[in-house]
């Protein structure tokens, strides 16, 4: 009977135990889909900060080619030509300084994409890892209740004894 309840104690405990941690695994996966989720607004943003600096290289572009036909047009005149280009230059360099910043966003965007695939591999393994605790825990809750029906039963061999 000493030993029965000590097992009973320990399966006690031990689904205590389990409860706690699958308790605990789903707070870190809602942790973790909170983290993904975050991840994922924030490619949105680069994705539309992308877009906006392709639609100002498209603009940048087209000001150059406007400004070299302009130039090619006023070749007559030293001082016009002088001006068309330094303005030519400048917008050289903030298309450069543009399509730098481009590829830096790009280079972002890739980093934040392999995080969120590395996120999203680790949210799998957590899930998995959760299955297997919730599997764990029913089984210790079917061995419970075996446990419980061997014991009422050995209590009513008991009585009539």
């Amino acid at each position: 009977m000493e030993k029965i309840k000590e097992r009973l104690t320990a399966l006690r405990v031990e689904a205590d135990n389990a409860v706690t941690r699958a308790e605990e695994a789903e707070a870190k996966n809602k942790k973790l889909e909170q983290q993904l989720l975050e991840k994922d607004q924030e490619i949105t943003s680069l994705q539309h900060k992308i877009g906006v600096l392709e639609a100002d290289l498209e603009k940048t572009e087209t000001k150059l080619t406007e400004t070299k036909a302009t130039a090619q047009d006023a070749e007559s005149s030293k001082t016009t030509n002088d001006a068309l280009q330094r303005k030519i230059q400048l917008l050289e360099e903030e298309l450069d300084a543009a399509e730098k910043h481009s590829k830096e966003v790009v280079e972002k965007l890739r980093q934040v994409d392999v995080k969120a695939e590395h996120y999203e591999r680790h949210v799998q393994r957590l899930e998995q890892e959760r299955d297997q605790w919730e599997k764990k825990y029913e089984e210790a809750q079917e061995k419970y209740r075996q446990s419980k029906a061997e014991l009422d039963e050995l209590v009513a061999n008991m009585e009539s004894l």
